[in-house]
């Protein structure tokens, strides 16, 4: 299945929660599910409640269903508890390390400045979105970029926000990776265990 690109707002409304990294928008004026029928009461099935959670992942971070299972099967197969290891590798990806960091207004519009090589990673350039930062690595944005609007409007959203394990220092456009991140590091509400069940019939 193909990254999504149709509009944002109708699928965060469809899954009853704002995600900072698909939207700046908010759904308070309208909270409840889109069409005819959204705002008629219904009972979810189990199926559908781990299908919701594991949504909220994939809109998010967006990634793309085969991207999400297979970093499911990564986290299965570590030593950790798969849903914490889960969301671990999907904070450490560089279009979220970049959005919260301040660089960009969401995760599209970051993955697009890694796309276009504006981002640096320990001050070489980096254009793959998926790239895996570590600890101790310097995320910054390439000199000639930091006049780019974006940029710019990606600290006003961030302000908004904590990222404990980056340290960012704003006047330079560095961002470094002083630990790793955990299952608290999410910005909305998600049940990874929900996620982990979702997927154990699948792997």
């Amino acid at each position: 299945m193909s990254r999504y690109t149709g509009p944002r707002v109708k699928v965060m409304r469809a899954l009853g929660v704002e995600l900072p990294g698909l939207s700046t928008n908010k759904i308070e004026r309208r909270p409840y599910r889109p069409g005819q029928h959204g705002q008629a009461r219904r009972k979810l099935s189990e199926y559908a409640v781990r299908l919701i959670e594991k949504q909220k992942l994939r809109m998010n971070y967006g990634v793309t269903e085969r991207q999400l299972r297979g970093l499911m099967q990564e986290a299965r197969s570590s030593k950790e508890a798969p849903g914490n290891k889960l969301i671990e590798l999907l904070e450490r990806r560089l279009d979220n390390v970049v959005f919260r960091s301040g660089f960009a207004r969401t995760i599209p519009a970051a993955r697009q400045l890694v796309n276009h090589g504006h981002i640096l990673v320990g001050g070489r350039r980096v254009d793959i979105a998926s790239f895996r930062v570590s600890r101790g690595q310097v995320v910054s944005v390439r000199e000639g970029s930091r006049g780019l609007a974006p940029v710019k409007e990606g600290a006003e959203v961030a302000a908004g926000f904590q990222t404990p394990w980056l340290q960012v220092d704003m006047a330079t456009f560095q961002a470094t990776v002083t630990g790793l991140p955990d299952e608290t590091s999410t910005l909305f509400p998600v049940q990874t265990q929900l996620v982990v069940e979702f997927y154990s019939q699948m792997l």
